[in-house]
């Protein structure tokens, strides 16, 4: 479970061509409208229109494809793990990787962590509230905010990351994180936020 800015980190990471991205989309489909697919490219942004109209065309030529139901993956063990399936396929390797760790180094080499761990556990610490949401971030926010940077436990909220986001959708506006502001007005916390359901920077509510 990947946020988006954490996926863009991991294709630019391990130079992949592209990345396949299964989310609660802007531009959603599925049965119920909550499901979409994305494609980044190598560099680790969205792929532009030309990009998925080609790839909508090339869709239209398959003429078949085989699924490997007896395929089993560890995803608990970080590492490589080699397959394959008696020449049904080319061999293959599935890494598995840790991509809040790939986050959080992505962010050490950007901010300055020793500056913000004063600043949000020292002696006059900013007091925050962050609500995940119950999205993809509460890890992020788990391993960053509180185990790296110091914040007390209770400053993150909702980090469990649920297929139904507790019930309800995860849009950090007034109306849906009404227990972050609802902290923030009893006047706790110096600082809160709110992050939507994958963890896109430009979705993040301040109050």
């Amino acid at each position: 479970m990947m946020s988006t800015p954490a996926v863009s980190c991991v294709i630019r990471k391990y130079k992949a061509i592209g990345g396949i991205i299964l989310t609660a989309s802007h531009n959603p489909g599925g049965p119920n409208g909550d499901f979409g697919i994305k494609f980044n490219t190598a560099n680790g942004g969205p792929a532009k229109e030309e990009v998925t109209s080609k790839i909508y065309q090339i869709s239209r030529t398959i003429e078949e494809f085989a699924i490997c139901p007896g395929l089993r993956v560890d995803l608990q063990t970080l590492g490589k793990q080699a397959f394959d399936l008696e020449n049904k396929f080319k061999p293959f390797t599935v890494e598995i990787v840790d991509p809040v760790e790939s986050y959080a180094n992505l962010l050490r080499n950007i901010f300055d962590f020793a500056a913000l761990k004063e600043l949000l556990s020292g002696e006059n610490h900013v007091s925050i509230r962050l609500d995940a949401m119950h999205g993809v971030l509460g890890p992020y926010v788990k391993r960053i905010l509180c185990e790296e940077l110091g914040c007390p436990a209770n400053s993150a909220i909702n980090c469990v990351p649920l297929e139904d986001f507790g019930g309800q959708p995860p849009d950090p506006n007034l109306m849906y994180a009404t227990e972050l502001v609802d902290s923030m007005r009893d006047g706790q916390y110096d600082f809160g936020a709110a992050f939507d359901g994958d963890g896109v920077c430009s979705c993040v509510q301040f109050f």
